[in-house]
């Protein structure tokens, strides 16, 4: 007997997108620019923070206002945020045109840099510091002294983003305004790439993952910039480098 695959043909594959029927859709928002003690200016290019703690700088604010307008004729379900500051101020502009308080999912914090949390990573980079070469070779940040585990990093935002998915549920969108690393870490989960294939994540870009109804993680954007086009930095070619 012939099988009938007719059912495993696709639709329309021109078609514009549209959510899977029982799918949920969860949209990762990069932080703005954020504010450093800084090595030129404090509202100048960013550097990799960790947990450290600053607010947004000017361009940070307007990044915020620019996913804003971007994202806040959606239809959204929930905005969620980190403990750190400035993922609720990037989401505070779409928070209030969307109408909805923000929930705080502390598993998607950044991960822990240990004794190069803040500015001190960047000093180290310049300097070619070789841990950092190691770091990187070896796609770990672990190698770093007193950082966060890698193991412990990438159980807990994997279990930040079922968190966001579970709490809108299916036929939802979420919002998550996170950070770089948090968006690599879960890029790479969901695609099986190297860890570090996704480490360059523009500030208040936007990256969407699709739950299926099966429970399957899929990757449909990267790092989308599209709402950011008129922003000035990236008038003048400058690329943002906050966590």
């Amino acid at each position: 007997m012939t099988r009938d695959l007719r059912s495993h043909l696709p639709g329309d594959l021109q078609a514009p997108f549209t959510r899977p029927a029982g799918a949920t859709e969860v949209l990762l928002v990069r932080h703005g620019s954020a504010a450093h003690q800084g090595l030129t200016s404090p509202d100048g290019p960013d550097v990799l923070e960790g947990q450290a703690d600053p607010p947004l700088t000017p361009a940070g604010a307007a990044q915020a206002e620019a996913v804003a307008r971007r994202l806040g004729q959606m239809a959204v379900d929930g905005v969620f945020v980190t403990s750190l500051r400035r993922t609720q101020q990037t989401a505070a502009p779409l928070a209030e045109a969307l109408g909805l308080e923000p929930e705080v999912v502390a598993d998607l914090r950044e991960i822990s840099l240990g004794e190069l949390e803040g500015d001190e990573f960047e000093r180290r980079r310049q300097a070619g510091d070789p841990v950092l070469a190691r770091a990187f070779a070896e796609q770990r940040w672990d190698v770093i002294p007193g950082a966060e585990s890698m193991h412990s990093f990438a159980q807990r935002v994997s279990r930040g983003l079922k968190r966001v998915a579970d709490v809108v549920g299916p036929d939802a969108a979420a919002v998550a305004i996170v950070h770089g690393g948090v968006v690599a870490e879960l890029c790479h989960q969901v695609t099986g790439s190297d860890r570090f294939a996704f480490v360059h994540v523009e500030n208040a870009s936007i990256t969407t993952l699709l739950r299926t109804d099966e429970g399957r993680w899929r990757l449909r954007t990267f790092n989308d910039t599209a709402h950011l086009v008129e922003q000035p930095d990236r008038q003048r070619g400058e690329q943002p480098r906050s966590s």
